[in-house]
């Protein structure tokens, strides 16, 4: 049978038909995918371009930065630009002296600052036509600043050799001014001196004076009445010591319960029992001795005088020149080794019928009762003090050296400090513990100065580690010679301590504590009026 011409074709139309769905549906696919793809980005897009504005408008906020600021072209950021950098380069022209071009140069800022002022002023951008002038003449300047070499490296290496250079004026300064403090502090004032001398020579004449302390001395029995409230100042100052006895029997409510014990030297001895003699304090009791009284106060048992035959400890306090003078003058200062300033580890022995006792500094002012401290409870401890630890500066490391395997081994370096100048002590507890010889053995072992340097607070605290009961820190105020009080503090405190170089009756005394001390002293005695005190 013969066949038709359509039936010798190819099935193209078929084949063809299904290449063509399978290929557009891949595509329709593909197409899909990138609209998504693109309506992501579109999305992301509009997120960032939405949170960018909200970005810059807040730095804007925060710098004050204009729209026009924030274009490539803009003038008013060229011109701050400019006056930044030619602000630091004026500093250098006048350090180098060349006054005519910072002139220029000062001319030129404030041309282009009032450029700015009057832009923001009327609220609309800098032209070209205005600004031009202005940012050409800045650049001109610079440029010629560039030429005298004011580059930013020059400048950058003055200005670190004029910083040393400022650095090292300031430690010579404070040292030179540490140091002329320290001998303001160590003077004794002319009027002083005269005091003193008018004193002696008033008791050795005037036989009125002898009498009455021999009469007296018939109320001897107070010096041992342990019911009685013995306080002790160990001083060379008369007038001091006269504000101490003073200020505490002005605000005693039983000034006759109260006894006060007054040790000084051979040279004052004279003057310090006119002085008490002459002058009444409210009832109050007073009894001066010297320290030379004491027989047992020797080389042999005292390991400070000792410390002072040796020739060594002799040039380091006394001659400075030990180590070529490195050693800061404060360090060496030889009241450090007075024994009035010793003598308060030894207050058993000076006191021996007494069982509690309360130790001040001459240069305290009290301004409250202090009867309830004889009846603080020490709870077993020797020393009543006011602990001075609120701040890192007053803990056991700054006072002690912690490099040495003794204190490092006995003593917790942030154990917490506190301060002489008042003081409770329990004689009883004191002698059961041989406290002075604690205090005997770390002064020996400090002879080479290798465990402390300053004063005796350092060997108290090695002396009553473990035995000191805080007190209530409104009992003692410290940081009138040296410090600003807080005044709820003075007003609540009952001892205010001039710790610190400017003591009351200096000329470098701190004005505004000066009243707090005044207020005890009669500037109208007659002695106080020969000798020019006021």
């Amino acid at each position: 049978m013969r066949r038709r011409n359509s039936d010798f074709r190819r099935p193209v139309r078929r084949r063809f038909s299904n290449v063509f769905w399978l290929t557009l549906c891949g595509l329709a696919v593909l197409l899909l995918i990138i609209l998504l793809s693109r309506e992501t980005r579109d999305s992301s897009s509009r997120l960032v371009y939405t949170k960018r504005p909200y970005r810059h408008d807040r730095i804007a906020d925060g710098l004050n930065i204009t729209e026009e600021m924030l274009r490539p072209e803009s003038m008013t950021r060229q011109i701050n630009d400019q006056i930044s950098l030619a602000k630091a380069i004026l500093v250098i022209a006048k350090e180098s002296n060349n006054l005519q071009f910072a002139w220029e140069l000062s001319a030129q800022i404030r041309n282009s600052q009032m450029l700015l002022s009057n832009a923001a002023s009327r609220r609309s951008p800098l032209t070209n036509g205005e600004s031009e002038s202005a940012i050409r003449d800045m650049a001109l300047l610079l440029y010629q600043a560039q030429q005298l070499h004011y580059d930013s490296a020059t400048m950058f290496m003055r200005l670190k050799a004029k910083i040393q250079s400022l650095e090292e004026q300031a430690n010579s300064f404070s040292e030179k001014s540490s140091k002329y403090g320290q001998i303001a502090a160590e003077e004794v004032p002319k009027s002083l001196y005269c005091l003193g001398v008018r004193l002696t020579a008033e008791w050795f004449r005037s036989s009125n004076l002898q009498k009455k302390l021999k009469e007296e001395k018939q109320a001897a029995a107070k010096l041992v009445d342990t019911g009685l409230y013995h306080f002790c100042v160990f001083s060379d100052n008369i007038l001091a010591t006269s504000v101490v006895v003073n200020s505490t029997a002005m605000n005693s409510k039983n000034p006759d319960m109260v006894v006060f014990h007054l040790v000084t030297d051979e040279v004052n001895y004279a003057a310090m029992k006119a002085w008490f003699t002459m002058n009444s304090f409210r009832g109050v009791t007073v009894v001066v001795q010297k320290i030379e009284e004491f027989s047992w106060l020797n080389a042999s048992y005292v390991p400070v005088l000792k410390q002072l035959q040796d020739s060594d400890t002799q040039n380091y306090y006394f001659s400075g020149n030990h180590d070529n003078s490195r050693t800061p003058i404060k360090f060496r200062n030889p009241k450090y080794l007075s024994m009035l300033n010793h003598l308060r580890f030894y207050i058993p022995e000076v006191f021996p019928a007494l069982k509690k006792v309360v130790f001040l500094d001459d240069d305290v002012v009290v301004q409250k009762d202090l009867s309830a401290l004889f009846t603080t409870d020490l709870n077993g401890n020797v020393n009543g003090a006011v602990e001075t630890c609120m701040e890192t500066f007053h803990r056991y490391h700054k006072y002690l050296n912690y490099s040495h395997p003794l204190i490092r081994q006995h003593f917790d370096p942030d154990a917490c400090g506190w301060a002489f100048g008042m003081n409770v002590f329990d004689l009883v507890e004191w002698r059961k513990r041989n406290v002075t010889g604690i205090y005997h053995y770390w002064q020996e072992k400090n002879v080479d100065r290798t465990l402390w340097k300053l004063g005796t607070l350092p060997p108290g605290l090695l002396t009553f580690y473990g035995l000191t009961e805080a007190l209530n820190p409104s009992w003692h105020i410290l940081g009138f010679g040296y410090t600003n009080v807080d005044s709820k503090l003075i007003e609540k405190g009952a001892v205010l301590h001039f710790n610190g170089n400017s003591k009351p009756w200096l000329k470098i005394g701190i004005e505004k504590y000066k009243p707090l001390w005044d207020k005890y002293v009669d500037y109208s005695h007659p002695l106080l009026q020969q000798c020019n005190f006021h």
